[in-house]
């Protein structure tokens, strides 16, 4: 085994672990192959029933949305005239 180095441990960035993939591709069969009898449970259950398995399964089945943040804060030092023109049109004419 080799030695350690820093910032080169575990999975790269981004990268989708392979048995999360496996269960969801194993999910997905199963609800594909079974949506008649699923469908028949689902009609047979109270509404919050039926919402609390949708909302237990649907992260097996989409992808889950990445949280995004915006900043409000604008550096102008580091625009370029042309950006700068293009900012102040907008603002004027907006």
């Amino acid at each position: 085994m080799g030695k350690f180095e820093k910032g080169n441990a575990g999975r790269p960035k981004g990268a989708k672990n392979k048995i999360n993939g496996q269960m969801r591709d194993l999910i997905q069969r199963l609800f594909d192959d079974n949506f008649d009898t699923i469908q028949q449970d689902l009609d047979n259950l109270e509404a919050k029933d039926r919402l609390k398995f949708l909302s237990d399964l649907l992260p097996y089945l989409l992808p889950k949305l990445q949280s995004t943040t915006h900043s409000t804060e604008i550096n102008l030092d580091s625009m370029s005239e042309e950006d700068l023109d293009l900012l102040i049109n907008h603002i004027v004419n907006e």
